[in-house]
């Protein structure tokens, strides 16, 4: 096999995990309103991903890195044409963290 088929290999197979791992992670935001009745309830369900959520971040990193190893021509287009998108993205997923991280040290109904 040649080094492009196994980069590609290796590649899909960051990607697919990112996906698979964080989708729980977005899952758990996206039903914590349905889920959770009371606080205690909804302070279980965010728990429940509090272990992991962290690491979820580092297959997108490697992925990322990955990305700007073997395919630096797509990396290149992909940051130019979708630097905004990216950007957005970015910003979500810290805003996220921040929110999980700051959600237990906020008293009150609006978190």
């Amino acid at each position: 096999m040649e080094f492009q088929i196994i980069w590609f290999i290796l590649w899909g197979v960051l990607w697919a995990v990112y996906f698979m791992l964080d989708g729980f992670d977005f899952g758990v935001g996206m039903l914590l309103n349905f889920l959770g009745k009371n606080e205690k309830e909804k302070r279980t369900i965010v728990t429940s991903i509090g272990p992991v959520w962290n690491g979820n971040e580092v297959w997108l990193i490697t992925a990322g890195g990955a990305t700007f190893a073997a395919f630096p021509t797509t990396y290149a287009l992909m940051f130019s044409y979708l630097y905004t998108a990216l950007l957005i993205i970015l910003f979500s997923l810290i805003v996220r963290g921040v929110a999980l991280e700051f959600r237990g040290l906020a008293s009150g109904e609006s978190w």
